[in-house]
């Protein structure tokens, strides 16, 4: 799209992490950090609601670090504050893209939709684990404060987004493989909807009224990866479903459907990892 600046392209890698995330691995001593680099195509719309889907091809850096405190992987970079067996307390990052409103349909002669930033703390509370580490049930309870991503950064709101993550690593018939189904409710602060999808007065047209959005529940999400590591390189994919059938912005007209399915491929080559191994407790 015109009009979107170098640093979207560094948020790739935090959208990317979230579509390939959910994935678990045997436990067992690993390199403290791996480095590679690929490329992944995804297809996915301007923004949740909206009936324009955009196809990429972007590149994707690939980089694991399993330290004791930061950790960075396909599902994210965070910190560890807290963790046991049961419960672990993390901080985490999440993105959103930004939308050329002269490219939409929905929004011409609106402001721009800029680049979002997400950080907050992530509870993840382990239900159940198999004895190998290789599969895994917990509920993550993220809650992140949202800022745009220019010069003066705005703070837009909070989002909270509960969901059951299952993991299923080294699937019989299917050995080094992981999948990983993820799914749950999303909910977002009066201020973060009407970033998104309240229509001022000054905005309004005979085809796009008014609109004040409000806070509250904000639809469901489901998303299915797979991946597998190999010696030398990464693949993975990812499916996601989104419904926003009874979400309180619902009846934005900036809403075009309510409900579509994104999804993206990646490929990365490793080309470099640490002498030093430690355990995976991931």
């Amino acid at each position: 799209m015109k009009g979107r600046c170098v640093s979207w392209r560094l948020l790739a890698a935090a959208f990317l992490l979230r579509g390939f995330g959910c994935t678990v691995a045997l436990a067992e001593d690993k390199p403290l950090w791996e480095l590679g680099a690929g490329v992944s195509a995804l297809s996915f719309p301007d923004y949740r609601g909206s009936d324009q889907t955009r196809s990429y091809i972007l590149p994707i850096p690939y980089f694991v670090y399993r330290g004791e405190f930061l950790k960075a992987d396909r599902n994210g970079i965070r910190g560890t504050f807290f963790d046991n067996d049961s419960v672990e307390l993390n901080g985490s990052l999440n993105a959103t893209f930004p939308v050329d409103s002269k490219d939409n349909r929905a929004r011409q002669g609106m402001s721009d939709i800029r680049p979002t930033v997400e950080v907050g703390p992530a509870l993840d509370w382990k239900l159940w684990r198999s004895a190998d580490r290789a599969t895994a049930l917990s509920l993550q309870l993220p809650a992140r404060a949202s800022f745009t991503v220019q010069s003066a950064p705005q703070f837009i709101g909070w989002v909270l987004t509960p969901r059951f993550n299952l993991d299923l690593g080294d699937i019989s018939g299917l050995p080094g493989w992981n999948v990983g189904v993820l799914g749950g409710p999303r909910y977002g602060s009066r201020q973060y909807h009407d970033y998104f999808y309240s229509v001022t007065p000054a905005d309004a047209t005979p085809l796009r009224r008014a609109y004040q959005a409000g806070g509250g529940y904000a639809g469901t999400e489901c998303l299915i990866s797979v991946s597998k590591r190999f010696p030398a390189w990464w693949i993975g994919a990812f499916a996601r479903y989104d419904s926003l059938s009874g979400a309180v912005f619902q009846d934005s007209p900036l809403v075009k459907q309510g409900h579509y399915v994104a999804a993206g491929v990646a490929i990365t080559w490793l080309f470099g990892e640490s002498k030093q191994r430690v355990p995976d407790r991931d």
